[in-house]
């Protein structure tokens, strides 16, 4: 039974449109881990930025993207989560991919598309929750704009982790920060964000602040906001969450509700 896990967040600039080279970035970023990990964070659409070209740059499935995923997976035998622009029965998803070093993998679909950029335009919305199941934990997946719904990242179903990738801009980096923090306080987990840094192709600025909250919303990754490219660690322990929901229960006076 894992009663810890080994984490390591990327916050990385992303080279726009050009799957090839941040592949490449990736591949030297990961490589140079040397920590013992359980699970390595990429941020949103880490192989291209977060455009809206989706025609130019999408993969299938069977691309070359997921085939590097699952090699670096086995490679480093720890997991790897990041989204990437996956086109599917004719429908682009902004996919989260979480690749298990057996090259098995699970796949969550950005539910709240961002409508400031067109994103729903663009992009098919998903509609299922998804948890993962790793080295007993259970770690819900998210994407960016989701964090602004609670609702959505309600637990209900007793997960360890909340997991956001992002691509979320300087201008509203308070947002990130004081959402971050409120998810893992108000569903009694720890919760995990991973965003980029630099300036993309439509000239938006990303400062990072990739972090790491407690269950009582302390941060445990960076005592400050790191804003350039970094590689940040953690290790969570299961007895946190088990001694902070016996001591503090408030799960259990949550009002019952399910998603239609």
């Amino acid at each position: 039974m894992n009663t810890t896990l080994n984490i390591a967040l990327i916050q990385s600039d992303l080279v726009w449109e050009n799957p090839f080279k941040n592949r490449e970035v990736f591949t030297q970023k990961i490589r140079s881990i040397k920590h013992d990990v359980d699970l390595i964070v990429l941020p949103e659409m880490f192989n291209t930025g977060f455009t809206m070209n989706a025609v130019e740059v999408a993969e299938t499935m069977n691309g070359e993207t997921l085939q590097w995923l699952t090699g670096l997976s086995k490679e480093k035998n720890c997991a790897i989560a990041g989204s990437m622009i996956i086109i599917e029965d004719q429908k682009y998803y902004n996919r989260l991919i979480f690749m298990f070093p057996d090259g098995t993998y699970t796949k969550y679909d950005k539910h709240q598309l961002f409508t400031l950029a067109k994103e729903q335009e663009v992009f098919t919305a998903g509609q299922d929750e998804v948890v993962v199941h790793y080295k007993n934990w259970n770690i819900k997946l998210q994407v960016c704009y989701d964090l602004r719904f609670p609702v959505w990242a309600r637990n209900t179903s007793a997960y360890d982790i909340l997991l956001y990738v992002a691509s979320w801009p300087k201008l509203r980096i308070n947002a990130w920060d004081v959402l971050l923090q409120a998810r893992a306080i108000e569903n009694m987990c720890y919760c995990i964000g991973v965003n980029r840094v630099g300036v993309d192709g439509k000239g938006y600025e990303y400062n990072g602040h990739s972090a790491i909250y407690d269950i009582l919303g302390n941060s445990i990754i960076h005592k400050n906001p790191i804003e350039t490219e970094t590689i940040g660690y953690a290790t969570l322990e299961k007895s946190h969450i088990s001694e902070m929901r016996e001591k503090l229960p408030f799960l259990n006076d949550a009002d019952q509700f399910k998603l239609l």
